[in-house]
């Protein structure tokens, strides 16, 4: 998937404005044409508002390439894995499916590790924003279905090493 924060704008379908590392740069938009090898995985656990944690791997987007190029391309992802974007500083954002078959449960994360909101059921190929409403640290990406099966609501804590403020 795509990835640019809120500030910043799509140009055309030639220039992407991103703002993911706090510096606004203008650059030519590359063409993604396949999946990202696996990328470096850590444990996260998400414990619900009765105390249950779900444990989940998660493949970990740190490079402004890896959060573009996200989970486009992938036909599957495990029930028990996802991606995890962590941005340098809170911040407005904003999220796509463009290139991305399966559809996802987008969790967003704020400064206390706690969820600031969730998008269920993302539309696979659409280029619609899913926004964060509001500044997070991070936004973790799960097979579509998850929260829901889950019962994981607004409020429920986030634990990963990860994640800024953690300590495993």
């Amino acid at each position: 998937m795509k990835r640019w924060c809120q500030w910043g704008l799509l140009l055309g379908s030639l220039a992407l404005v991103s703002a993911v590392s706090g510096v606004v740069s203008a650059h030519a938009e590359e063409t993604i044409a396949e999946a990202q090898p696996p990328l470096p995985e850590a444990s996260l656990t998400i414990t619900d508002q009765a105390g249950h944690g779900h444990v989940f791997t998660v493949e970990l987007a740190r490079t402004p390439h890896q959060q573009e190029v996200g989970e486009m391309f992938r036909k599957q992802i495990a029930p028990d894995h996802g991606m995890l974007f962590v941005w340098p500083a809170p911040q407005e954002s904003a999220m796509w499916m463009r290139n991305t078959f399966v559809s996802l449960d987008m969790v967003f994360i704020d400064e206390q590790n706690r969820i600031h909101a969730i998008e269920e059921h993302t539309t696979p190929l659409s280029e619609g924003i899913i926004s964060s409403h509001g500044p997070v640290r991070a936004v973790l990406e799960l097979p579509a279905g998850t929260t829901e099966r889950l019962g994981l609501v607004v409020g429920d804590r986030i634990t990963s090493s990860a994640l800024p403020g953690e300590v495993h």
